[in-house]
């Protein structure tokens, strides 16, 4: 084939490829020469480029009318240097280009835009002369809009839903179809869905009101928007908006500059929507699990182009997923609001004053966690301090919270020592994971139980894995208590072992959680222990100002866990609350023991008491006669509101409170207790036990 003009010499093969490519071929072709000017286009390019109403060209030779002039001249919308920079370097490299994109708009007065793909060969002969250029053209628009469809829908499962917070996924959203699909996007939801309530089910009512969470706009868009962020809003009756509501079916409006009936309901959308030039629009709910959550509207102004079919059907794709991640936050939000609520519920409102310690504590129940601590008072002015650390997530562990302390506050009242009572919780904690489903995790539980007795100065503590407390001492120095760590609650062998202390009065005990360390669970080192010692150190002021500064110190800024700090400093009862006697074991001491304490009451001005509780302490004191060999220890304790009488000897058998027979001579000791006492009991002591009765000072 000769250049520029047909070659009969080519024989009957190529007068079939040509006849083939140039006539029957439905894909635009086009020969261009050296300097890219169209030397021939087959019946499918000029059919392409033909205005429209023109007869074909009957039997002329193919591209004829083509002749002679640029392709990009013949494609103007097409980026006009990007396809003579692609041509050039074809045939100057010889290389061939497949599949050459460009973008462009379509002849005619929609000028839509579309796609068009490119495959460009260098034409040369059989010595190697170059001679041209050969281009094949097809329209690529709807591959190109499906590519670009499926491209925006994975990167929707990248971007939305990143966060579980409401207003955070609904703006992530608008920002990624605005401009990829829309030229402004409105996100509007329900009020309860904020707050993490469930929505109603199924459709919803006419004049609803729906809170504005997020909003994007190309530049000068936002004159468009009625509403703000953060505003609530109400769409009038019988308006594509309440219809997509009521039936939950996205809605397509391709024109609304021809059908003003509905905007005319709400004139403030109408004059501003006609101002910005808005001429379609989408509406899709925002449902998920069968209730209604939102609203999207996708606007379109500063694209020609109004919405279609396919554009609606990615605008509820992305709808559907938006809804479903909305939903999760929802819940997530309702969970969290459940368990701070039950979790402020379930720690002291406020901490009751006591005579053993005074006490100062903060607590930011601000993570997701469920840590607590307690002040729990105990028989014979003594007092209990407890502080617990479940460093995970969720409602259950604010259930679980509950549970240790309802069993922590009764493991109390029975007056065990503090590795007893992390033994029963270790048991409890090891049921109740017993009882989980499978596919719930354990949470791990660590607790520090202390019990401080203001008549000895001694303070007894034991630890289910849980960081040991730092002491701040009357001369102003700050240790950390050497207390045997056990095993976590509920895990492993649950034997503990106690330390005692003993602490001068105006000692500081400080108990946390792994919270103010900023461990997220972990051990505490040596650093932060460090840390923590010089924070109580430096401290002024009163106890709750030091344990401000404590905190402030620590745990500056909002984290992902719980804080919890509790101080507790020491006192001592004097003389005038407290006295305590030894006596030996023998029958004739009890009168020496009544007399004893008549004359202490008597010099507390409590001469009212003196029968009753002198009566009290022979019965005590003879049971230890009765069946210990060793000498025992009397004490009186008194409080602003009771007084504790209290006998201590080495046999650890509890004694049983009987109704003894007119007939017997003996077992009336405890019943006569019981009787003149608003409340006794039995503790474990150092060696043996202790038997106290607690009377009021001021009985109601």
């Amino acid at each position: 084939m000769a250049w520029g003009r047909w070659d009969s010499g080519a024989g009957p093969l190529g007068e079939a490829v040509l006849t083939a490519l140039f006539t029957r071929a439905r894909t635009p072709m086009y020969l261009l020469d050296t300097e890219l000017r169209v030397t021939y286009a087959n019946t499918a390019a000029q059919d392409t480029h033909r205005p429209p109403g023109q007869a074909p060209p009957g039997q002329a030779p193919p591209g004829q009318g083509l002749a002679g002039r640029y392709l990009w001249d013949l494609l103007p919308d097409a980026e006009t240097d990007r396809l003579r920079d692609v041509l050039g370097q074809v045939l100057k490299t010889g290389t061939p280009q497949l599949g050459v994109l460009l973008q462009g708009r379509t002849a005619g007065p929609a000028r839509r835009p579309h796609i068009l793909s490119l495959d460009l060969h260098r034409l040369q002969d059989t010595e190697g002369r170059v001679l041209g250029v050969a281009a094949a053209a097809t329209d690529g628009t709807e591959e190109h809009r499906a590519r670009s469809r499926q491209a925006l829908l994975h990167q929707a499962a990248g971007t939305i839903g990143t966060t579980l917070d409401v207003l955070r996924t609904a703006q992530e959203l608008a920002d990624l179809t605005v401009p990829a699909l829309a030229d402004g996007v409105a996100v509007d939801v329900l009020d309860s869905v904020l707050r993490g309530q469930a929505p109603p089910s199924g459709p919803l009512l006419d004049n609803l009101p729906l809170r504005r969470a997020a909003y994007s706009a190309r530049p000068g868009g936002q004159d468009i928007a009625i509403h703000q962020v953060g505003e609530v809003s109400a769409f009038a009756s019988n308006t594509p908006y309440t219809a997509c509501l009521a039936d939950l079916q996205p809605r397509l409006v391709t024109d609304i500059q021809h059908d003003p009936a509905w905007l005319a309901r709400e004139p403030e959308r109408r004059r501003r929507f006609l101002a910005g030039g808005v001429h379609s629009l989408l509406l899709v709910p925002l449902a998920a699990r069968g209730v209604v959550l939102g609203l999207a509207v996708f606007l379109r102004w500063h694209t020609p182009e109004p919405f279609d079919r396919q554009d609606l059907a990615l605008a509820a794709d992305l709808a559907a997923r938006t809804a479903l991640c909305l939903d999760n936050a929802r819940l997530y939000n309702r969970e969290r609001s459940i368990a701070r609520l039950l979790q402020l519920d379930l720690r002291p409102p406020q901490v009751a004053a006591h005579i053993a310690v005074d006490t100062a504590h903060t607590y930011r129940p601000t993570g997701p966690g469920a840590d607590w601590f307690d002040v729990i008072p105990l028989s014979s002015a003594r007092v209990a301090l407890a502080v617990g650390d479940i460093p995970a997530p969720g409602l259950q562990s604010a259930a679980r919270v509950g549970e240790l302390r309802v069993a922590l506050s009764a493991l109390s009242a029975m007056d065990l020592p503090p590795d007893e009572v992390l033994e029963r919780l270790h048991a409890l904690t090891a049921r109740f994971r017993a009882e989980l489903p499978p596919q719930e995790p354990h949470r791990p539980v660590s607790c520090l139980y202390a019990v401080y007795d203001p008549v000895t100065g001694r303070c007894t503590a034991a630890s289910s894995g849980h960081p040991p407390p730092a002491i701040l001492w009357p001369d102003g120095t700050v240790s950390f208590a050497e207390i045997p760590a056990g095993p976590i609650l509920g895990r492993g062998n649950g034997q503990y072992e106690a330390a005692e202390l003993q602490l001068p009065e105006g000692t500081t005990l400080a108990l946390y959680n792994t919270g103010i360390l900023d461990t997220a669970g972990q051990d505490a080192t040596a650093a932060q222990q460090s840390r923590l010692g010089q924070a109580l150190a430096s401290g002024t002021g009163t106890l709750q100002d030091r344990c401000d500064a404590v905190h402030y110190a620590m745990a500056p800024h909002e984290t992902d866990h719980d804080v919890v700090l509790l101080l507790a400093r020491t006192r001592l009862l004097g003389p005038d609350r407290a006295a305590a006697w030894t006596w030996p074991n023998d029958a004739s001491t009890i009168a020496d023991a009544r007399s004893a304490v008549r004359h202490t009451l008597a010099a507390w001005g409590l001469h009212h008491l003196g029968d009753s509780t002198a009566l009290i302490a022979s019965e005590l004191a003879t049971n230890a006669v009765r069946y210990t060999s060793t000498p025992f220890q009397l004490r009186l304790i008194r409080t602003e509101y009771s007084l504790t009488c209290e006998v201590i000897d080495d046999n650890s058998t509890s004694p049983q409170l009987r109704h003894a027979d007119d007939t017997d001579e003996g077992g009336r000791g405890l019943f006569i207790t019981s009787q003149l006492t608003e409340n006794w009991g039995v503790r474990p002591a150092r060696r043996g036990k202790a038997i106290w009765a607690e009377q009021a000072l001021h009985p109601a």
